[in-house]
């Protein structure tokens, strides 16, 4: 992973070194290196790029299981100032863990939305268009609670990732392994966090009929470097394509002469189809990374335990 890369990921105002790591016995290692440079920092927000992501974040935190579960690697990160590096990691893991969860909860809730808006068009073919309007108007509803949870997380990824904890440079003249899982540790946590505010802000649904949420929409410049300012342009993403074509109906709807257009029917249900297949891939994703964090955590709280 190259610096200008690194340089790209949110809310990090330190770039990561690049992982450089000393030779090491352990199997998992090399995978872990080859697991890194694979983990793009996310500067978009299209389901597919998030969704490869956690696929690969998964099989990291799988290999990082099966390096802290060698006695000789926990020996080195207890020895280490009485344990710090696995408390910091701990603490990092309640915040990934609580963002984690959220997302699934909103994904969840989001995917019932999608299935009452698909319900209340499709009777629009029938002739019934009283229904599309007090169901866009619970997506709005839900719209306005999601974006405080979303904006909630992110404030929380945000703080974690500023916290100062032990520099990688105090560990110089320590045991190449100790800093190598320094390091993987360090790294995993940006990336991870790097991946969950992208999910997060895919999810960030603009109001109906305004240019973006104002809250989320302050949040975005200051994720990003000025070299991506083409490329966010696009980044609205399924989600903005969803309020443009309720608009839409909702604009035909409230116009006395005008009927909804069978065109705007199939194209809303286009979206929402859309949508619901990149919910389901991203939670697919989510419970996961869900659950290998957890069993990450379980295993630093036996490793203070014993």
């Amino acid at each position: 992973m190259d610096h200008e890369t690194i340089s790209k990921l949110p809310f990090s105002h330190q770039p990561v070194r690049s992982v450089s790591f000393p030779s090491r016995n352990h199997p998992s290692s090399q995978r872990i290196e080859s697991l890194f440079t694979h983990l793009k920092p996310h500067s978009c927000f299209d389901a597919e790029t998030i969704q490869n992501g956690l696929v690969v974040l998964a099989e990291l935190y799988n290999c990082m299981e099966e390096l802290f579960q060698s006695a000789q690697t926990q020996q080195a990160l207890l020895h280490h100032q009485d344990g710090k590096l696995v408390e910091e990691a701990l603490s990092g893991s309640v915040t990934l863990l609580d963002a984690c969860g959220s997302a699934r909860d909103l994904l969840l809730a989001l995917r019932e939305q999608v299935q009452s808006l698909q319900s209340a068009i499709r009777r629009t073919r029938r002739g019934d268009s009283s229904i599309v309007e007090s169901s866009v108007s619970a997506y709005e509803c839900f719209r306005k609670k999601a974006k405080k949870e979303i904006t909630k997380q992110l404030g929380l990824l945000k703080k974690m990732e500023n916290n100062k904890d032990c520099s990688i440079s105090s560990l110089l003249g320590q045991d190449q392994n100790l800093v190598f899982f320094a390091r993987v540790l360090r790294e995993s946590r940006t990336i991870t966090n790097s991946i969950f505010c992208s999910l997060l802000l895919f999810m960030s649904m603009p109001a109906l009929g305004t240019k973006g949420s104002s809250l989320i929409s302050k949040l975005k410049p200051k994720l990003f470097s000025s070299s991506n300012k083409e490329q966010n342009k696009n980044n609205d993403g399924v989600v903005a394509d969803l309020n443009t074509a309720l608009c839409s109906l909702i604009g035909r709807d409230k116009n006395g002469g005008d009927s909804i257009k069978s065109s705007e029917v199939e194209g809303a249900l286009r979206v929402l189809e859309t949508l619901n297949a990149d919910i389901d891939g991203l939670e697919g994703g989510l419970n996961s990374m869900f659950r290998c964090l957890l069993r990450n955590r379980v295993s630093f709280l036996n490793m203070l335990a014993h």
